[in-house]
């Protein structure tokens, strides 16, 4: 897909697609000419993308330590010198890391402020950036639109407090997650929360938008609440169909992660 750039509040965000089916972002603060990446999925695609908007790369801000996420990081750091940021407790696999982070650490990109959510569960050590005056998050792999990441190291419990910690972000949040996963994520949604029409009709739309070639990415918080499946563990209709009705909701969602595995 052709690079996009979006204004939110102070920030710019141009997103772009690379590899197979990640997107990258770049986050520009045109006051202070401050631009990170958020993930360096491939440092070719992330060059081209500076190259399209003009701007000049200074920070990258690392959600998880997968070489689709941080594979580019050594290559534009040699050639921008920028400062590489990400996870304290993922220190040691994160390629070129300057500046670990922890939960509500502060970042700043020229005269806007973000903060750290450490969101573990993809991985041990993922972490998010949300920048709350422009109403944006950055998730990474840990929610996607209609759906959230693999636990390739953590719990269904450590999920699920991850999830929890991001739908505690105000519901007009802008949720830009890192894979084009959507119309598969759709076809599993409706298997475990049929009844569901706001479901439906949010699918309908995806095909839609997929067969003209559109992102679906980015997501609303709200949007999410309503039609996610492993946002809804807790919802009657839905452990209903899974036949779980009145069952804790960790038990509920690690339930759903498991059918989706198999899907």
């Amino acid at each position: 897909m052709a690079g996009k750039t979006v204004t939110h509040g102070r920030l710019q965000v141009h997103m772009f697609g690379c590899l197979q089916d990640n997107y990258g972002f770049l986050v520009h603060e045109p006051e202070q000419q401050v631009t990170a990446a958020i993930d360096t999925p491939d440092a070719r695609a992330v060059n081209a993308a500076l190259r399209e908007t003009g701007w000049h790369l200074t920070h990258i801000l690392n959600t998880h330590h997968h070489f689709d996420h941080a594979g580019g990081n050594e290559a534009l750091k040699a050639e921008w010198g920028c400062t590489i940021v990400g996870a304290e407790s993922d220190r040691k696999r994160i390629p070129g890391i300057d500046q670990g982070v922890r939960e509500g650490d502060a970042i700043t990109l020229g005269r806007v402020q973000g903060r750290v959510l450490e969101v573990s569960g993809h991985t041990i050590g993922h972490i998010a950036y949300h920048f709350p005056e422009e109403k944006v998050a950055f998730v990474g792999d840990t929610l996607f639109v209609l759906g959230c990441g693999r636990l390739f190291e953590g719990t269904p419990e450590q999920m699920w407090q991850s999830l929890n910690k991001l739908m505690a972000l105000p519901d007009d949040t802008i949720i830009y997650c890192a894979h084009e996963y959507t119309q598969a994520n759709a076809r599993f949604a409706l298997s475990v929360d049929p009844d569901n029409q706001a479901l439906q009709q949010r699918a309908a739309e995806i095909d839609r938008l997929r067969a003209a070639g559109t992102p679906t990415v980015p997501t609303r918080l709200a949007l999410e609440k309503q039609t996610n499946p492993f946002l809804r563990p807790d919802d009657a209709g839905m452990q209903q169909h899974l036949d779980m009705v009145g069952q804790d909701p960790v038990s509920v969602f690690a339930e759903v992660r498991r059918r989706k595995d198999k899907f």
